[in-house]
């Protein structure tokens, strides 16, 4: 059978590194190929190249589509070979209608004029396709949520034709029933002979959805295999070129004092009035300790850390103790004061300016470090900059090296460098591992380990039940903004955890 996609020899580079070198990567017709490797092993370059966007010229190799040669100068000559790409980031108008984000750039118009009956028709055949018949195609696209609007994608991608489709970390803002419908979606896909490639960090997907899997690692092919060749662990000791004794490396810890004291606290919706997201919430965390915090999206996790961190702008209400003594946060300096840090789950809305280099993202939270009279030190800076680097192991060219250019796991290294730079006495982690490959996660996993036996305390909001029973000392579980119970290391269970999130008694 001739294979539906064939890379073979690509060679991309760029000043002073080489992202792919020679790889080849063959995808069979009508299957679900996953493609694996950790955060800059060259998964989204190779995808850029088959997708066109960078064209041909500006690579070496061959890109064969059912067996023919392809020379694609853009985006649209891909698009015309039947080759389509959904980002982790959606490419959607949110002010736009539906229709108008299916057939943007391709509209259905005679003499300038759109046959809008027509629009909505197709449209209407699209959205039934990934199983969203009951939502009109008038409806603005911003008011759908994330789930939808990656179904909307597909369906855009399919109305252009589109027999190679490729997802590049489609669940990773997902909730667990939108990943089944997506899943779903795509198993009925793979019925009508679309060719499916699924990048993803999430190996239990992988294992779940895939035929095949290609596992990159330094910007070259390591192997392809069928998923039944492999297990969860032989792939991961392929991406990262070791094996991984434990995923999940917790320490024993011997707690100090109560660091901080969290007493009665509530907060109020910042829209919504007398409506609270977070109801008499009460607890305790130690230095030398990681306290975890699990609950289902929206039970308040995020609004509590940020509440804490004097981010979030519902009313709060309750007492703060942070070494003894009462506190009022306000805002984030004074939580800068007070010695809180926190890495917030949207890294590269909040956490960084992705335009600047490495050693400015690095300092931007302690400038008085790096500054005399008023004025910083580009010396001291480049100094600081490479002590992160050094110490937290970022991959980057240089400090000067923009940090949009960084994968993900280092982007995040980047985060916790500047967190730290402050000198936290409680640092509050939300998803710290969201989006990166299980290399840095346990790269992650070992700096938190380092921190706790420093003294610091940490405070680790996770999605990932997994995580959170492999790192934590202490979970506490919330539930509609209300705390539903605690438990230690040993305690703790992936069923009573749910069933302490989901408002159960445990």
């Amino acid at each position: 059978m001739t294979a539906a996609l064939e890379m073979r020899n690509i060679t991309k580079e760029f000043p002073g590194v080489k992202a792919l070198d020679d790889v080849t990567f063959t995808v069979k017709k009508g299957e679900i190929h996953a493609l694996c490797g950790e955060n800059g092993a060259g998964k989204s370059t190779l995808m850029k190249v088959l997708s066109g966007l960078y064209p041909f010229g500006t690579y070496d190799g061959d890109i064969l589509i059912n067996g023919e040669k392809c020379s694609f100068s853009g985006i649209k000559d891909a698009e015309e070979a039947g080759i389509a790409i959904i980002y982790q980031e959606l490419a959607l108008a949110k002010d736009l209608s539906i229709a108008e984000n299916l057939f943007l750039g391709k509209e259905l118009a005679r003499f300038g004029v759109i046959n809008w009956e027509r629009v909505f028709k197709e449209s209407e055949k699209w959205l039934a396709d990934v199983g969203l018949k009951d939502v009109s195609p008038e409806t603005r696209t911003g008011t759908l949520g994330i789930g939808k609007q990656q179904q909307i994608e597909i369906a855009k991608a399919l109305s252009k034709n589109a027999n190679i489709l490729i997802l590049d970390e489609p669940t990773a803002a997902l909730t667990e029933q939108e990943v089944e419908i997506l899943l779903s979606i795509l198993r009925e896909f793979k019925k009508r002979g679309v060719t499916c490639i699924y990048i993803s960090h999430k190996l239990k997907e992988v294992f779940s959805i895939a035929d095949s899997v290609t596992v990159l690692r330094d910007g070259r092919t390591i192997g392809t295999y069928d998923i039944a060749e492999v297990n969860e662990e032989k792939v991961i000791s392929l991406m990262v070129g070791r094996e991984l004794k434990e995923l999940f490396p917790r320490i024993q810890s011997n707690p100090g004092d109560v660091v901080l004291k969290v007493d009665g606290y509530s907060v109020l919706h910042p829209d919504l009035e007398n409506r609270k997201v977070l109801d008499d919430i009460s607890f305790e965390v130690r230095k030398g300790e990681i306290f975890g915090i699990a609950g289902l999206m929206g039970a308040g996790r995020t609004e509590l850390v940020m509440s804490l961190f004097g981010s979030y702008p519902g009313v709060a209400t309750g007492r703060i103790e942070i070494e003894g003594k009462q506190v009022k946060i306000k805002n984030t300096q004074q939580a800068i004061k007070h010695g809180l840090a926190l890495v917030s789950e949207d890294r590269k809305k909040f956490g960084l300016v992705l335009g600047m280099d490495v050693k400015n993202n690095v300092t931007i939270a302690s400038l008085s470090q790096v500054a005399s009279g008023g004025v910083i030190d580009q010396n001291r800076e480049i100094l600081r900059g490479n002590e992160y680097i050094r110490s937290l192991r970022i991959k980057a060219n240089s400090v000067e090296t923009v940090v949009g250019t960084l994968s993900g796991g280092n982007q995040q290294k980047v985060v916790l460098g500047k967190w730290l730079m402050t000198k936290p006495k409680i640092l509050i982690l939300d998803e710290p591992t969201r989006g990166i490959d299980v290399g840095a996660k346990f790269e992650i996993y070992t700096i938190m380990n380092e921190l706790i036996r420093q003294g610091v305390a940490i405070i680790m909001v996770s999605s990932e039940l997994p995580e959170l029973l492999g790192m934590s000392h202490r979970i506490m579980v919330i539930s509609e903004g209300k705390r539903t119970a605690e438990f230690t290391a040993e305690e703790a269970s992936q069923q009573a955890i749910m069933t302490a999130a989901t408002g159960g008694r445990v």
